[in-house]
């Protein structure tokens, strides 16, 4: 076998693989002025099959792909529908799913499987055949079973074809099942900390969980939107920024929209834009609260018949005295302090005349629907954002009622697709999404109370084996990117890693052995609509347009392949193929759901949409009708602004000194702020966000986005100009946990005093460290928000240089 060294193979191998495989892949960027020469299309039988963009932006958006002699020639989107009409309006592909052609012919496509030659980390692996790969995965994984247990296995969280439902990580969750279990996850990076905390205001109980649905922004007279972004994180057909838009402008709503960032969400589509810190939005709810209170423009009706804590009366009595949401806010509770307007506009950096504005704007408007983004909650004191800001329709009733929403994200109507079932995990315990990495190096100290393990109060081992399918949360979207290599570069510590996936990506270069995924476009599924599409669901077909390129395979027939070893391929198989579940899974859904269409039928017609029923769009609508026999899911039955369920967890939890939790939503001053004495040596907080030129890290490889996108950072012209910075220059972003080096943008579109920088682009450090890549991850803090333990990787303080 030859070895091979991952840089020489990019710029060598891959091309040349390009140049006799992928006329189409290899075409010349459009955004060149001069081009290189058209290569001549391929002759002969000619195909166009339905497919769907299947990453984790929260939508889902049908492609049209035709295909020449077993070659994508170009891709196309939904072509069918009436735009006239919501739900029947065309599922049009934004750039990135319309870009995937490039992805399938790029060339750092994982052609075979390989195993690690160097040092972890190096990207230097050696060819070897599938039979191998399967050897050395079951001898290393029989050892980690044998030697330390399940719970010694992990597989790690990942959204790289998060619309699977037939494929990808469920297959090795429903293998390692099989085996006896493995240490899961619960929780994500998206969303975790509002995902965790709101609960403990509204109860877990649909439709409580979720906002009202976007449609209900048409009945509203004013529209509050706090670090909410649709029209960059879900900006296709598919997604929430097409039913937002049309909502939006049936009534033409007033609309103020709260974010560091002046984002394409707003463009002229907004009213107002209010500029605020980040990591401070709790602090100007309560500036707001203390208008409303003051100026009688609480619902005072509402507050006693459906709510507990607000002030006295329904004070639980567990409570201390003044610990109630009004004694907080008028500065007669522990701290002292009144929530003043002035107070509040210190820590934000918004006047205190717009905060009295602001609040009277949310005080008198009937009805109001406030919602908010998940960036915000991405902070180191995120669940108490999450917190706060619900708490402005519960101060004025916006609650229930048509044209409200409770202050979370909008609803969902999603429709469940067919899906492989994993069957149970033996192995009760499990960790966070953002705790992985600790249960590597200090399982040891990890408890239910320190470190947030659910179904077991200990880790009895520590991560020896991972299992990464479709992620790259291994080495570019956790966080504190230079200590995670230090962690798994330690091979005492992780002793085996697996890496599935198309690409070579940052995470990749960190496998024992890479395992190469077929593409979306070379494989058959039927998917739903994503998590974050509105009130429409839909089903789309997949269909396999080509064939699987080089030697790669599908993760279920890995899986079934590894079943063998394990003596297991009868119960993980079934007796079916991956086709052969695909069928007899949708044709159980069938039997449920007779109004869908046949497989064959979805096949030639594409999505199949299902449009939401009028009834149950508007959240808590039942609880405000009849309090009594619709409680939501809390202690109380009822909205607990003050939460007995948190009382006590402050009590008991072993918290990381300087965390805090409180049973009442309020701000906290939290590592990596701007009053953080870090400040001093790192003045600049990073706003970060998802841009259109990726989702999360997938797409990042496509040079047509990365010529349509800018990706470098973002700095107002005051800050730029103590610095002596003019777009385009070059510059170093640092702290004390690493180096950035990327172009810049000077611009009014983001505050003085933060700099913005989109997430995802993939690690690539030099000798030295220091990352040429842009991955804001460089930069971010492995340390786990107080409540959640989830991830604070928003809070960022950096300064920034010229090079």
């Amino acid at each position: 076998m030859d070895d091979t060294d991952f840089s020489k193979m990019r710029r060598r191998t891959f091309m040349k693989w390009g140049a006799a495989v992928g006329g189409a892949a290899m075409a010349p960027l459009p955004f060149k002025t001069v081009a290189a020469e058209e290569p001549e299309p391929p002759v002969g039988d000619t195909n166009t099959a339905w497919s769907a963009c299947m990453v984790n932006c929260g939508s889902r958006c049908a492609l049209r792909v035709h295909t020449q002699d077993g070659v994508i020639t170009q891709i196309e989107t939904d072509n069918r529908g009436d735009d006239s009409e919501f739900g029947q309006h065309q599922i049009r592909a934004c750039l990135r799913g319309r870009s995937i052609k490039h992805r399938v012919y790029s060339p750092d496509r994982l052609k075979y499987p390989m195993k690690r030659i160097g040092k972890r980390g190096e990207g230097r692996f050696q060819r070897i055949s599938w039979d191998e790969a399967f050897d050395l995965m079951a001898d290393k994984l029989k050892y980690t079973l044998k030697e330390y247990g399940n719970d010694a296995v992990h597989i790690t969280y990942g959204s790289g074809t998060q619309g699977l439902r037939t494929d990808g990580k469920d297959c090795f969750k429903r293998l390692m099942n099989l085996m006896g279990g493995f240490l899961d996850y619960y929780g994500n990076y998206s969303w975790g900390q509002i995902q965790f905390a709101l609960p403990f205001t509204y109860g877990n109980t649909k439709p409580s969980a979720y906002g009202s649905y976007t449609t209900e922004i048409e009945n509203a007279e004013l529209l509050v939107m706090f670090g909410y972004n649709p029209a960059e994180t879900r900006m296709s057909g598919g997604g929430e920024i097409h039913e937002h838009i049309n909502a939006q402008r049936k009534r033409n709503v007033r609309t103020i929209i709260i974010d560091p960032r002046y984002t394409d969400t707003m463009l002229g589509k907004e009213d107002e834009w209010i500029p605020i810190r980040p990591g401070t939005d709790a602090a100007l709810v309560e500036g707001i609260a203390h208008v409303l209170i003051t100026e009688n423009l609480v619902d005072q009706d509402f507050l006693d018949k459906y709510c507990q804590g607000f002030d006295e009366k329904t004070l639980p009595d567990s409570a201390p005295e003044n610990g109630h949401y009004k004694a907080h806010i008028l500065g007669h509770g522990p701290d002292g302090i009144e929530k003043t307007p002035q107070w509040a506009s210190k820590i934000t950096g918004i006047s205190a005349k717009k905060i009295i504005q602001l609040a009277r704007e949310i005080g008198t408007a009937k009805p109001c629907f406030i919602t908010q983004g998940t960036g915000i909650q991405r902070q180191s004191n995120g669940e108490q954002t999450s917190r706060a800001i619900v708490m402005l329709p519960i101060l004025t009733g916006n609650i229930g009622l048509a044209g409200t929403n409770t202050g979370d994200m909008p609803a969902n109507y999603g429709y469940p697709a067919p899906r492989l079932p994993v069957g149970s995990n033996p192995i009760s315990t499990r960790v966070t999404f953002f705790k992985w990495v600790d249960a590597i190096w200090r399982h040891h100290e990890m408890t239910d109370k320190s470190d947030g393990l659910q179904g077991g109060d200990k880790l009895e081992n520590p991560i020896k084996f991972i299992i990464s399918c479709a992620s790259n949360v291994l080495m570019n979207q956790h966080a504190g990117l230079n200590r995670q290599a230090e962690i798994l570069g330690d091979e005492s510590l992780c002793e085996f890693i697996v890496v599935c996936d198309n690409h070579m990506t940052a995470s990749a270069r960190w496998a024992d052995l890479l395992l190469p995924d077929v593409t979306t476009l070379e494989n058959t599924e039927v998917s739903s609509d994503g998590y974050s599409s509105g009130s429409m669901a839909a089903l789309f077909p997949l269909e396999r347009v080509i064939e699987p390129l080089f030697e790669t395979k599908s993760v279920y027939e890995m899986c079934a392949e590894l079943s063998k070893r394990f003596g297991l391929h009868e119960q993980f198989t079934e007796g079916r193929t991956h086709d052969e579940w695909l069928e007899f899974l949708y044709s159980e859904r069938m039997k449920q759901d007779p109004a869908i269409p046949s497989l064959a039928d979805l096949r030639k017609q594409g999505p199949y949409r299902i449009v939401a029923p009028k009834e149950g769009r508007i959240a808590l609508e039942d609880f405000r009708k009849d309090p009594v026999a619709n409680p939501v899911g809390t202690p109380s039955g009822r909205i607990e602004i003050y939460s007995t369920k948190l009382e006590t967890i402050a009590k008991e939890w072993d918290l990381v000194e300087g965390d805090i939790v409180t049973p009442l939503p309020q701000y906290v001053v939290s590592w990596d702020s701007h009053l953080d004495p870090r400040a001093k040596d790192f003045p600049l907080q990073i706003a970060g966000y998802h841009t259109k030129g990726r989702t999360h890290s997938t797409y990042h490889n496509i040079p047509w986005l990365r010529e349509a996108v800018f990706d470098g950072l973002w700095i107002n012209p005051i800050d730029a100009n103590k610095r002596g910075l003019q777009s385009g220059d070059h510059v170093k972003i640092w702290n004390d946990r690493g180096e950035i080096r990327m172009a810049v943008k000077v611009t009014p579109r983001i505050m003085p005093g933060v700099v913005g920088l989109g997430q995802g682009a993939w690690y690539s450090p030099d000798k030295n460290g220091v990352d040429l890549g842009g991955c804001v991850n460089t930069l971010t803090n492995q340390r786990a928000t107080p409540l959640s333990k989830g991830n604070g990787q928003h809070s960022i303080l950096v300064e920034v240089a010229k090079v």
